[in-house]
């Protein structure tokens, strides 16, 4: 006979006594390891990032990105039990954020789709960020070269896809705009076009 496996609920407490190389998210206490992000993914990361890094230079919303923990309903006591590393994130309200992370819905999140993640950031993830109140939501796909953006509209999310010849307003930072062929033209596909 067979003994039942005890089943382990995980809580950010529990995070703050991991190693810090260790590279995993909680999600209503299950843990979730997170492998090495690819070149293509590294890529959409950096360009998004850049991009976003210089139109925020000087105003007060905060740039970050992964491995970067993001507190989703956080308790006093620590006791909660989702934690995030979002790929890149946007905080307006600097009073959310410590020197563990960010305690609370972050004002937008990027999730750059791999292999391993695509399930995970496309349910899991929407459903916790639109339940947290995050206010927009991008999911990107860089072997479609689409992004999914997802706004929050009466605690629901609205979506527009976006393909890599159209540009996208970030809707909570107003007068900000990706063009996405800049983030999609990597060397190593442009070359394999030719």
């Amino acid at each position: 006979m067979a003994l039942a496996q005890e089943l382990i609920s995980y809580t950010y407490a529990d995070v703050l006594d991991w190693d810090e190389s260790v590279r995993a998210e909680i999600i209503d206490g299950e843990i979730y390891m997170m492998a090495p992000p690819n070149t293509s993914h590294q890529w959409v990361s950096r360009e998004l990032f850049g991009r976003l890094y210089d139109f925020l230079s000087g105003k007060p919303c905060q740039l970050f990105s992964a491995p970067f923990g993001v507190r989703l309903f956080p308790k006093d006591d620590l006791s909660d039990d989702t934690m995030v590393e979002p790929d890149i994130m946007v905080i307006c309200d600097a009073s959310k954020l410590d020197q563990r992370g960010c305690n609370g819905a972050p004002d937008l999140i990027i999730e750059i789709l791999s292999p391993s993640t695509a399930r995970h950031d496309q349910k899991l993830k929407f459903q916790k960020y639109q339940e947290a109140g995050v206010r927009e939501y991008w999911i990107v796909d860089p072997d479609q070269t689409m992004v999914y953006v997802h706004i929050l509209e009466n605690g629901q999310y609205t979506t527009k896809v976006y393909d890599e010849t159209d540009e996208i307003p970030v809707t909570v930072l107003p007068g900000c705009v990706i063009k996405l062929k800049d983030v999609f033209t990597m060397p190593w596909t442009a070359a394999a076009k030719n």
